[in-house]
């Protein structure tokens, strides 16, 4: 079957394409939809910013996504738009309005990007606030003439947004619903981009072709293209099987598909954790959020992804999948060393069982970098406390960007337990032996983690004294 998506209002097919083809250079190359821009071409100024619409529940649910390190055979199945849809009949979109009346754009490179994000940002359908619009244009750079007069236009024209999108939402929801909902296969044996249906098709195909590429959001591996310029010839996309990015709980866990993204994950990793869902809204941008995914993050092996150490501290469990056969380990045990994780040919990272936090555990992190949005982690720290009255009985304690992969800091963990929360703070942090790169020296990297260490404990007693109170 080909490639279809909804574009124009009309579905669009696409017989055969190059598995690695970017969503920006099918737009500007094939379509010669040249609005869209190319600037950094790794998914950090925004110049690239569409808008995905996928129909659920009856209704259409709009986010903006890079196009720059988007594959474009992940958008089969969904609406594209992008800022040349807007116009109508000689008549600016209220977004572009909003934008050319309070002087909102300069030498324009940057501004159909920022319109985009603001479009899907008005498809909310909420009270718009001042933050919501600095959250929404956060993965959007302006070199020109400054943010206020974008933020002015987002609050005009964000809020109570109706437009042709609106008005049309029915159909395009009986258009994407009419498409078939059989597995995606374009191409052969030898190079092919593939979107299983269903998990089982997933995992029946890449224990099949174990030598392809496992894609989810493509922030990572877009790179490898655009960057590294690294021929993908064989990727097998996780997106269209809903089951894998599905997001449960009990009344003791939250269970978490590999292929649920930062945003649809969010609220629940929030309820579970306060600190994790402040961490996950720095990971990248909004953009970046609504296409990486959880399992993502972990089945790169980065020592700097973020949610691994969250996930370890919280004691997490990796759910491994080869065709039909599942095993679980905890998830520290998943990081064998730099670029190598136990993980076979062929084997999914299936889904994340997370253990809910009991009344007398506290759970603490912080994402250390250089700016506070869209920048990757220096130090990553995340602790899990239990108490028994003052003492702490157990500790669990996880770094990322202080050892070749994301580790627990076991002799500290050690050290902690039976200490009340002032004599735990004369414990050392002594774990680690980090490197020096472009982002922090190893002496930076040493001392920022004693200090996270500290400011934990001395939140520990206060969240403490706190729980006393209610109590």
């Amino acid at each position: 079957m080909p490639l279809q998506f909804l574009r124009h209002g009309k579905i669009v097919s696409v017989e055969s394409f190059a598995p690695d083809m970017m969503l920006l250079d099918y737009l500007r190359l094939q379509e010669r939809s040249v609005g869209t821009k190319e600037g950094c071409n790794e998914g950090d100024c925004g110049a690239c910013t569409v808008v995905l619409g996928e129909a659920q529940g009856g209704k259409m649910h709009y986010k903006a996504v890079n196009a720059c390190i988007l594959f474009l055979g992940q958008i089969h199945g969904k609406e594209l738009i992008t800022v040349e849809d807007l116009a109508e009949g000689g008549k600016l979109h209220p977004v572009q309005k909003a934008m050319v009346d309070l002087h909102a754009s300069q030498c324009g490179f940057c501004t159909p990007g920022f319109v985009m994000s603001l479009f899907a940002l008005g498809h909310e359908h909420k009270k718009i606030t001042r933050e919501d619009v600095t959250t929404a244009i956060a993965g959007n750079l302006c070199r020109c003439t400054g943010y206020r007069p974008i933020i002015d236009a987002g609050l005009k024209a964000c809020n109570s947004l109706r437009d042709k999108f609106s008005a049309d939402e029915a159909k395009a929801v009986a258009a994407l619903q009419a498409l078939p909902a059989a597995d995606l296969l374009v191409g052969d044996d030898n190079n092919f981009f593939a979107a299983p249906a269903s998990t089982e098709s997933l995992a029946t195909l890449a224990a099949k072709h174990p030598q392809a590429r496992i894609v989810s959001g493509a922030t990572d591996v877009g790179l490898w293209v655009t960057k590294q310029l690294r021929a993908q010839k064989q990727l097998i996309y996780t997106g269209r099987a809903a089951d894998f990015a599905a997001v449960t709980e009990t009344a003791t866990t939250v269970s978490i598909g590999a292929g649920a993204t930062y945003s649809g994950a969010l609220g629940s990793l929030t309820k579970l954790a306060p600190d994790m869902g402040a961490v996950i809204n720095r990971i990248g941008s909004v953009q970046v959020r609504n296409s990486g995914t959880i399992g993502g993050n972990i089945a790169n092996g980065s020592p700097i992804g973020d949610m691994p150490p969250m996930l370890m501290a919280l004691g997490a469990t990796l759910t491994l999948r080869h065709g039909e056969t599942t095993r679980q380990i905890p998830l520290e045990d998943f990081f064998i060393d730099y670029g190598k994780q136990d993980r076979k040919p062929g084997e999914l990272v299936a889904h994340i069982e997370v253990p809910k936090l009991k009344f007398n555990q506290h759970f603490k992190a912080y994402k250390i970098t250089k700016r506070f949005d869209q920048d990757i982690s220096a130090v990553m720290g995340a602790f899990l406390f239990t108490l028994d009255g003052e003492r702490i009985i157990d500790a669990r304690i996880a770094f990322g960007g202080m050892a070749a992969t994301p580790k627990r800091a076991l002799k500290t963990e050690a050290a902690l337990k039976g200490k009340t929360g002032a004599e735990a703070m004369g414990v050392k942090l002594d774990d680690y032996a980090p490197i020096s790169d472009m982002r922090a020296s190893a002496g930076y990297r040493l001392e920022t983690a004693q200090a996270l260490l500290t400011k934990a404990l001395l939140e520990l007693q206060g969240e403490r004294n706190t729980r006393v109170l209610v109590a």
